[in-house]
């Protein structure tokens, strides 16, 4: 065949119901590169990009010959619904730029997938609709999905192939945009359509009950690699996606999207199963918090091994304000010592730390003049006597698990000693799931008796050389991510869902397949 013309964009968010709206200045600040520029980052060294865009852009330029159209590719930090006028913007531009670079044979789509907008429960599907509509039925679109994404018919309908990741904590994102550059390489040469099948039983997890590395997720997405390898060769491609709870939408829930790659009774059998067996399974989606009382009695325990506590409740990589202070507090009142806790985002914070200099100390105001709002109620005002420890103007490059090798701009950046807690303040609101948070401040993580970080379960895979599982827990703090979904006022998630309503019963795969 010719040497493919491709078109290259997406918008990438994660969408928290309950947070901030998520503003023009919040691209602006992760991501926002068009035409040559977008496809230089993607071919550079530790780009900023998301790993699968650059990775399909680096799997294409390996596997022969072809054409990039570099579009758009806009992202942002996880927050609140997107505003209508930034989506309009973008869904605008890249439907001007498709219509200027002439036909294309395929497209790749570079979306999280659980984005809502303020005007719309499936901006994911709407978007990719649109593209749709402006390269036309025969042009082949492939998209990556996050395994959170809230997977919608209209995303099935609009493009040939999704893949999504298959682990969590999320480190096969190059892996994923490898597959979706063979997969496509592949569909333009056979010509054959591939065939997917979607099915979504009335599961709706939260996200800590979402690991790969046990049961029940992880066992469904293994058996289903494993069933997608005995198939002969008629299955493209077995994406089990868990749903990102808090957008609450119409679409939530777990779905089971397999795609065939040129007949669709094989993907519709591997679904069902899939189905059925998640559906089996569905008692082990919970799981157990430690209270934050019972977190700060065992922080004062000297005779346990070092452990690694996630701030549940506030993960800014699900749309936290990383600002919640209810631990930090609790930590400092009770006097605890060799404590590392990362990240807090006070941009004021960091840059009266970088002003006042290392070795100062001064009353630290953490939340100072906080604004009013639903999505800032637990952002406490807290003060205490501080020293500033170290500085860093936080641009790094990750080093372990879903960040390594990603370049990251935190801003103006210091480490706090309050009494016996070491506080690391960012200023650009991000998960601390790598320990080169701690790392570029020279703070040695193997030498604290506990470490705490804002993240909800990323951190697993950066700190894994550190804390093997055993000795993770998981805090019940309040936040916009606290995963005990009772205490959200849901309005849009289907219902019933397990595990919502336990008494919920499901007839089958039948009625569910799109």
């Amino acid at each position: 065949m010719t040497t493919p013309r491709v078109a290259l964009l997406g918008m990438i968010l994660e969408s928290n119901r309950f947070a901030a709206p998520a503003e023009q200045a919040d691209f602006d600040s992760l991501t926002w590169a068009e035409g040559p520029a977008l496809l230089a980052e993607a071919r550079g060294t530790a780009p900023k990009l998301a790993k699968e865009f650059a990775a399909f852009v680096h799997a294409m330029d390996a596997t022969g010959a072809w054409t990039p159209v570099p579009c758009l590719l806009a992202a942002s930090h996880p927050a609140g619904p997107v505003r209508e006028a930034v989506f309009a913007r973008v869904v605008d531009r890249l439907c001007a730029q498709l219509a200027a670079a002439g036909p294309v044979d395929a497209v790749y789509i570079c979306n999280h997938g659980a984005m809502v907008a303020e005007h719309l429960d499936d901006p994911d599907g709407a978007l990719m609709a649109a593209v749709r509509d402006a390269v036309g039925s025969a042009a082949i679109i492939v998209a990556t999905l996050d395994l959170h994404a809230n997977v919608s018919p209209q995303m099935v309908a609009a493009t040939d192939l999704i893949v999504g990741y298959r682990t969590n904590p999320h480190v096969d994102m190059v892996e994923r945009g490898e597959e979706a550059a063979f997969s496509l390489r592949r569909i333009l040469a056979t010509g054959e359509r591939p065939q997917a099948v979607l099915i979504k039983p009335p599961i709706v997890p939260a996200s800590v009950t979402l690991l790969t590395a046990e049961a029940p997720y992880g066992a469904l997405i293994d058996h289903g690699q494993r069933r997608q390898a005995e198939a002969g060769g008629e299955i493209l491609n077995v994406s089990v996606v868990g749903n990102f709870v808090f957008s609450d939408t119409p679409d939530n829930g777990l779905a089971i999207l397999v795609t065939g790659r040129r007949a669709r009774a094989p993907a519709e059998a591997l679904a069902a199963e899939l189905a059925e067996r998640a559906w089996a399974d569905r008692s082990q989606f919970r799981r157990h918090l430690t209270p934050v009382a019972a977190a700060t009695t065992l922080a004062l325990d000297r005779r346990r091994a070092p452990l690694l506590w996630s701030d549940a409740g506030d993960n800014p990589g699900g749309g936290g304000s990383g600002r919640t202070t209810e631990l930090l507090a609790a930590l400092h009142a009770a006097d605890a010592r060799d404590v590392l806790y990362g990240s807090f985002a006070d941009p004021e914070l960091a840059h009266e730390a970088g002003e006042r200099g290392i070795g100062a100390s001064f009353p630290a105001v953490f939340n100072r003049d906080r604004p009013a709002a639903p999505w800032t109620q637990w952002d406490h005002r807290f003060e205490a006597e501080a020293t500033v420890l170290a500085l860093s103007d936080g641009d790094v490059v990750g080093l372990r698990g879903m960040t390594a090798g990603r370049r990251m701009t935190l801003g103006p950046s210091a480490a706090l000693r309050i009494g016996g807690v070491t506080v690391v303040v960012i200023s650009d609101r991000t998960q601390t799931a790598d320990p080169v948070f701690f790392e570029m401040l020279n703070l040695d993580i193997a030498a604290a008796h506990t470490v705490i970080v804002k993240s909800r379960g990323h951190f697993r895979a950066g700190f894994a050389h550190l804390f093997a599982s055993e000795r993770i827990q998981e805090i019940d703090t309040m936040g916009l991510t606290s995963p005990v979904l009772e205490r959200w006022p849901f309005q849009k998630l289907p219902r019933p869902s397990y595990p919502l309503d336990p008494d919920i019963v499901w007839p089958g795969p039948e009625g569910d397949r799109a």
